[in-house]
């Protein structure tokens, strides 16, 4: 069983605290992100109680992707299978003490413990933590492109106000992240910015199955702290697309995709400082395929939105 696939589902375990930390963080996130969609629009004369509706149900879409993507590409999808079908092929890697605690059946012959009754639903539990950035970003797009068309809103300079709040928004998840243990990095022993997780915690886990630590009860190995790294690496994204690239962009929509590129190329950087489970294949994590995809996206959108915005100019 996957050491973090073991936090997800259980929710926390014994000092664990993820799931109220992550979840206030991503509130506060997407909380700040849509009052500051709504001051933009009152200073841009446009419907703002349109930015409200559009946070409000951004976040439910978001959420519904992020988890749905989580499930099919970060390599758990076996466990949510097997948790339905057949618990028996779940095990735990926890004492028995702490089987006891979370209900669980104590598989002495493994020294494993194992889920006490099937769960089919498990896969849908994202409170439980267990959610993927881009399939929030695709989720959440796709509903607010539709919304806004729906609205008669000005779609393109709407991504833009997007491209500006949703990195703060990210700043504030990915405190989240850090506080919860989950998306950590690499060992780095003799870093200055290292930090070490508490027992038990995803990093702990995962070491402890990887060999570097004798028990799992132990504090994490020193790593990077690869969630600050991307929180002020979004907080730098949000400060460059609000003071340099919207007061200078050639065309509606340019902002959206300055968000996009940095982003993918910030993520795909930062991919190799991470050491939790996250899907893929041929080398790359599933978010650096997804990421070169973004990224070829948004150069071929430049290209066609820059020209598309001067062909009046042209044929006047």
């Amino acid at each position: 069983m996957n050491p973090q696939f073991l936090e997800d589902y259980l929710g926390e375990i014994m000092d664990g605290q993820a799931l109220p930390a992550y979840f206030t963080m991503l509130v506060v996130g997407f909380s700040l992100a849509t009052w500051l969609g709504t001051r933009w629009a009152k200073r841009s004369k446009l419907d703002h109680e349109a930015i409200i509706d559009l946070g409000l149900f951004a976040l439910i879409a978001g959420v519904a992707g992020a988890r749905i993507l989580h499930v099919l590409a970060d390599g758990y999808f076996w466990d949510y299978v097997h948790l339905c079908t057949d618990p028996a092929q779940v095990a735990w890697q926890i004492t028995a003490a702490q089987c006891a605690n979370v209900e669980g059946v104590w598989d002495s012959a493994a020294s494993v413990c194992r889920p006490a009754e099937a769960d089919c639903f498990a896969w849908a539990a994202f409170w439980r933590g267990g959610l993927t950035y881009y399939g929030g970003l695709i989720a959440a797009s796709a509903f607010g492109l539709w919304f806004l068309k729906r609205e008669g809103f000005p779609m393109l300079k709407a991504t833009d106000m997007a491209g500006m709040v949703i990195p703060i928004g990210l700043f504030f998840g990915r405190l989240g992240c850090f506080l919860g243990g989950c998306c950590f990095g690499t060992v780095a022993h003799d870093h200055p910015f290292s930090v070490s997780f508490p027992p038990w915690s995803p990093a702990s886990e995962s070491q402890f199955k990887a060999g570097e630590l004798t028990r799992a009860s132990l504090e994490s190995l020193p790593v990077h702290p690869a969630q600050l790294y991307e929180a002020f690496g979004c907080l730098a994204i949000a400060a460059l697309g609000m003071f340099v690239v919207h007061p200078r962009k050639r065309f509606d929509g340019m902002v959206f995709l300055f968000f996009l590129a940095s982003y993918a190329l910030l993520r795909f950087v930062l991919e190799y400082f991470r050491a939790d489970d996250r899907g893929g294949f041929a080398g790359l994590s599933t978010s650096q395929w997804i990421g070169l995809a973004v990224v070829a996206a948004c150069i071929g959108l430049f290209q066609w939105m820059k020209g598309r915005s001067r062909a009046p100019r042209a044929a006047a």
